[in-house]
């Protein structure tokens, strides 16, 4: 590592006493270690000519893929000790609208039971290897299907219209009065509106051409919110302030999807302490919340 730093110094600036300057090395120290660094790979790295050094195109190409390297390390290990809080710590990978609407609300519940305990969180929308990641647990949505997981269930959702009063005026009186407008969806769950268009008997309707799509469905209930159209969103996603701020139901049929969110987590998890206590507190708000929602998802 001590060569391949020196290395990376010494070819961003293609001079070995700047690099010492900047690694607080002498330049014999770093001449040493690019000699024993080209010893090792036998391939010269640089041609000495009177007082430069300039790079080989081996050393050219090697610097650039040693900086990367290194650049990515540094991520890593930055990373690393962001998230290192201590034993009474849990790592969580959350879907983001998900996190900032349902669960960091709830969270203030969960302190005061385990005040011991802190939720670190970090952004993930696609299954990924607990193996070869910091994170412990993980919330996913859609199927239970997770690489060497286990996988508990939370909740489904439905989805629903909104759009801003101002831009509809009443509740919609006919599914087909919705193709008056741009649609919003989010481009995580592309298919949504198709679904709904079959479930209002509508299948074979083409959607507006000013329909536009957005990565976060928090993103979405903004932009309906803003007047730009009329969104399909998990229902639980929309905040109070949007409905207080003229966002409404745009129609009443709803569309119940098969997707649902789920708690993942390496089966080594259930020894640890602050993952159950995690885990087991989640799960009685998933169960209040299914509760609370099952008139929606009958209506």
């Amino acid at each position: 590592m001590a060569a391949l730093s020196a290395f990376e110094a010494a070819s961003r600036h293609e001079s070995f006493s700047l690099a010492a300057r900047e690694l607080a090395l002498t330049e014999s120290a770093i001449s040493r270690q690019i000699n024993l660094l080209e010893e090792n790979l036998g391939v010269s790295l640089f041609v000495r000519v009177k007082q430069r050094v300039l790079l080989t195109r081996a050393g050219r190409l090697y610097s650039e893929q040693v900086r990367a390297s290194l650049q990515a390390l540094k991520r890593d290990t930055l990373a690393l000790a962001a998230h290192g809080s201590g034993n009474n710590s849990l790592e969580l990978a959350v879907l983001p609208t998900f996190a900032q609407e349902w669960l960091i609300p709830r969270l203030p519940g969960f302190y005061a039971r385990h005040p011991e305990v802190r939720i670190n969180m970090g952004v993930r929308s696609n299954p990924f290897s607990f193996e070869e990641e910091h994170f412990e647990a993980a919330i996913h949505h859609g199927q239970p299907i997770w690489p060497q997981a286990t996988s508990e269930l939370l909740f489904g959702e439905t989805m629903v219209l909104v759009a801003h009063r101002d831009l509809i005026g009443e509740r919609l009186r006919e599914p087909a009065d919705v193709l008056r407008f741009p649609l919003l969806y989010s481009t995580t769950r592309p298919d949504s509106w198709r679904h709904w268009f079959e479930a209002a008997g509508l299948a074979s309707a083409a959607p507006p051409a000013r329909s536009a799509g957005f990565e976060l469905h928090s993103m979405a209930v903004r932009a309906a919110e803003s007047g730009l159209g009329i969104a399909l969103v998990p229902e639980f996603f929309v905040p109070d302030s949007a409905w207080a701020a003229g966002l409404i139901r745009a129609h009443g049929l709803s569309l119940r999807i098969k997707d649902c969110y789920y708690l993942v987590y390496p089966d080594s998890m259930r020894h640890n302490h602050p993952f159950e206590h995690f885990r087991q507190w989640l799960l009685e708000q998933a169960q209040a919340f299914r509760l609370d929602a099952e008139p929606l998802a009958h209506g």
